[in-house]
Parts: C-alpha cells; sequence; structure tokens
C-alpha cells in the first residue's frame, strides 16, 4: 500500500516535470504561430502599401501612409524575428500596439467572433505576444543561444 501511495504522490512532480520541459516548446510554437500569422497581413501591406495608406486615410489615422508604412515594416521584422526567436520581448512591444490599433479601429464594431472581422483573432495574438513579452521567447531560440556564449565568456 506504501508503494502505491507513493507513486500516486510523485504523479504531480512527474507532471510538473513534463510541463517545465514543454514550456520552450509552447513558445516556439506561439512564435511560429504569430510570424505566419503576421506574414500574410505583412505581404499585403507591402504589395500595395499606397492602397494600405488610402484605407487609413479613409478611416481617419493621422498620417495615414507613415501609419501605413510603420505597421509594415513592424510586421515584417516581427515575421523575421518571431521566427527565428531574435529580440522576442523586444518586438512584441510594438506589435502589440499594431493588434490594439486593429482591435480598436477595426474589428470592435464587429463584435467578438473572427467569422463576422470581430477582434477575435487580434486579441488572441495580443495574449500570445504578451506571454512572449513576459516569458520571452524559451530556449529554442537565437536570443538563449546568444546568451549562453555571452555566459561562457563571462565565466572565462
Amino acid at each position: 500500500m506504501k508503494t502505491l501511495q507513493y507513486k500516486l504522490t510523485e504523479i504531480p512532480v512527474r507532471i510538473a516535470g513534463i510541463g517545465k520541459k514543454a514550456k520552450d516548446l509552447s513558445l516556439l510554437a506561439i512564435r511560429l504561430i504569430l510570424a505566419y500569422g503576421f506574414f500574410g497581413p505583412a505581404m499585403m501591406k507591402w504589395n500595395d502599401i499606397h492602397a494600405v495608406g488610402d484605407w487609413f486615410a479613409s478611416m481617419n489615422y493621422p498620417f495615414p501612409y507613415a501609419n501605413a508604412y510603420m505597421a509594415g515594416v513592424t510586421e515584417v521584422t516581427g515575421v523575421i524575428l518571431l521566427t527565428f526567436g531574435l529580440g522576442a520581448r523586444l518586438i512584441s512591444l510594438p506589435l502589440m500596439v499594431v493588434m490594439l490599433v486593429a482591435i480598436f479601429t477595426v474589428h470592435i464594431g464587429n463584435g467578438f467572433e473572427a467569422g463576422n472581422n470581430g477582434f477575435e483573432i487580434p486579441l488572441y495574438y495580443l495574449v500570445m505576444l504578451f506571454t512572449l513579452f513576459v516569458y520571452g521567447p524559451g530556449k529554442i531560440s537565437l536570443d538563449n543561444l546568444i546568451n549562453r556564449s555571452r555566459e561562457k565568456k563571462i565565466s572565462r
């Protein structure tokens, strides 16, 4: 009976260990999903940046063409940096701003559901970006590789 009780009390410890190992895989998955999600809108902007500026102007954005370029640059940079896990915390901030602007200027009037062009998907992206900002890109990233290299140089 004692061995069964001991084994049962070990289950939460083992599950926690698996969770710690899976953390880096989940952060990698978040980064890659976000990079993929931003790729299409980024390419759409760059394929016809003038049309995006016109659209921003129709919604009374201040400096619509400058904002179109800033959004496009932010999204393209985000795709690259998130894919490789380089500067993930840094790029998360401007991407969160892009998502907030999208939510409050385009999507909020359509309700929550993505099928109605609501704010569901931008909200999910916002939450994922906040997660990366808080936890960083994880061990499967260039940031981690660079940090480990720095630590080795310092310890020599």
